[in-house]
Parts: structure tokens; C-alpha cells; sequence
């Protein structure tokens, strides 16, 4: 049995992962505004706490908690502080999420792997072994969205251990999906995958943990990626807000891809048109529409 569909927003209990900014400041204002009950956290105290205050005053039930999404226990704390105050969790948005280091994939260390794969993707792995067995117990519509990326359906070059953590987030949701229902479950499952929105991702550095940090200049592979990065998210024409609302729409809908970025999915039919024409793989930032072979 799949959800059909979770529309019903006032007085339920949502946990947002990276509420301190981005995309998760801007879910945690809608679920403000359609009076949800709200467990919000982030890795940083002086991001949380404004949106704390605007979400109080705008009159929602909420409680805030620092939260490392890399540790399980922070997030099996977080689960249990959504409990212990609300007593049940019906929307999840495991949503934090770093940039990481770019540049040639053989030039990033070991502890640039660990750092992004450890919030992006483990982070996501931890919410849904922490978050969905809660919401099985409960038996009535839940729904779970992961934060991913157009780099979890494409593979740009410079963005190797950004790319290998949001495929792994889409893969994580796709499997989730298929397993509830499996199972029978009344949750749904969104995976939410913008290309670039103006956000502060490419300054995830700030938040580095000191034991991951790396005392190193930046080779010019990854000055490029980091210049280019940052262009072009400033560029981004949708806001943060804009994709919030998408993902909103998407949740009603019980629609598990939300695509905010119509544009590109050009390049991710060439990506597996080259699967299935077992050709090399096509450079995804130079999509040309007559490389792809159509079906007649």
C-alpha cells in the first residue's frame, strides 16, 4: 500500500535536518505557516537559532537541537527529542548537506571522502534507519524527503566525491521507495534534486569538523571547481524558497522525483541514452540535443 499522498499539514510533526539555512530554513518557514509542530536542527548554534525565533513568533510549536547528521547518535537523539516532545515524527526531511572539496577526483584525500560521503550521504542513511522504523510503528500517511542534487543524475567533472554522495542519496531513495512498498507502508518517499540555487553550500567548509580538516593549499583543479561552484549557484534563477514550495507540491502529490530545474533533464537523457547505447559518456555541461538518439 503506497501513501496516497500527504496533505494534511497542521498539527502534524516534521523533523528538518540543516534547518539553520537553504533549503531547510525555507521548509521549516512553510511548516511554520501550515502549523505544523517543528524539530529542527543544524550542525550550527548561530544559524539554528534565527530560524527558531521566526519560526516561534510565527506561531508553530518547535523545538531545536545541534545535530552532527554524520553521527548516528545525534540523529537517533534527534528522533528521540521528536518523540519526546511530540510524541510521533510524520514528515522527515533529511536535508543537510556540504559541497565538500572539487577538483580532479585523484587529487581528494581521504578525509575530504569522509567528510562529504559522512553528511551527505551517511547523513541520509542515518535519518531513514532512524526516522522510518518510527513511522512504520505508527501506521498512518507519513512521507520522507532526501536532499540530493542534479549531480545525483549526473556525474560532472570536478564534482567527483559531491557526485558519488548524492548518487548515493538517490539510490538510497529509490531502494527506500521500492522497500515500503514492499512492505506495505503508508509513507512516501521524495527525492529532491535542484541544480543550482543561490544557498551557501559552497561555504559547507565553515562547518568542517576539526578532526576531517586538511592543512593543504588547494591545487588549481579545485581553486577551478570552487570558482566555478560558486558563479554559478550565484546565478541560480530559482531561490531557495521557490524549490521549498516545489518540494511542498511534491509531498501532496506523493511525487517521489522533484526535478526543480526542468532544463537539465535534457542532459540526463544523454547520460542514459550513452548507458544504453554503451557509448562514452557525454560531457553533461555541453549537452547538445542532436548527440541524443531518440526513439522512433
Amino acid at each position: 500500500m503506497n501513501s496516497p499522498g500527504f496533505k494534511d499539514f497542521e498539527g502534524k510533526v516534521a523533523i528538518i535536518t540543516g534547518a539553520g539555512s537553504g533549503f531547510g530554513r525555507e521548509f521549516a518557514r512553510i511548516g511554520a505557516r501550515l502549523g505544523m509542530k517543528l524539530v529542527l536542527a543544524d550542525i550550527q548554534a548561530d544559524a539554528l537559532d534565527p530560524v527558531m525565533v521566526e519560526v516561534r513568533l510565527a506561531g508553530a510549536e518547535a523545538i531545536g537541537l545541534l545535530c552532527d547528521v554524520s553521527r548516528p547518535h545525534d540523529v537517533e537523539t534527534l528522533a528521540g527529542a521528536a518523540l519526546q516532545r511530540f510524541g510521533k515524527i510524520h514528515l522527515a526531511f533529511n536535508n543537510a548537506g556540504v559541497a565538500g572539496v572539487g577538483g580532479y577526483i585523484w587529487e581528494n584525500t581521504e578525509k575530504d571522502w569522509q567528510w562529504v560521503l559522512g553528511v551527505n550521504l551517511w547523513g541520509v542513511i542515518h535519518g531513514i534507519r532512524s526516522f522510518v522504523p518510527v513511522m512504520l510503528r505508527q501506521n498512518e500517511p507519513c512521507h520522507i524527503v532526501n536532499t540530493a542534487s542534479v549531480a545525483g543524475l549526473l556525474t560532472p567533472q570536478l564534482l567527483g566525491v559531491y557526485n558519488v554522495s548524492k548518487h548515493g542519496v538517490v539510490a538510497a531513495s529509490e531502494t527506500l521507495f521500492h522497500d515500503l512498498r514492499t512492505a506495505g507502508a503508508q509513507i512516501g518517499v521524495s527525492v529532491l534534486c535542484p541544480a543550482f540555487v543561490p544557498t551557501g553550500i559552497f561555504q559547507s567548509h565553515r562547518n568542517r569538523p576539526l578532526d576531517l580538516a586538511e592543512d593543504r593549499e588547494l591545487t588549481a583543479s579545485q581553486i577551478a571547481a570552487q570558482q566555478a561552484g560558486e558563479k554559478a549557484v550565484g546565478a541560480g534563477k530559482l531561490s531557495a524558497a521557490q524549490v521549498a514550495e516545489l518540494t511542498f507540491e511534491a509531498i501532496r502529490e506523493n511525487r517521489f522525483y522533484v526535478l526543480p530545474h526542468p532544463r537539465i533533464l535534457p542532459a540526463v537523457e544523454l547520460r542514459m541514452q550513452d548507458i544504453l547505447a554503451q557509448r562514452n559518456p557525454s560531457d553533461p555541461f555541453s549537452f547538445k540535443p542532436e548527440v541524443v538518439q531518440r526513439p522512433t
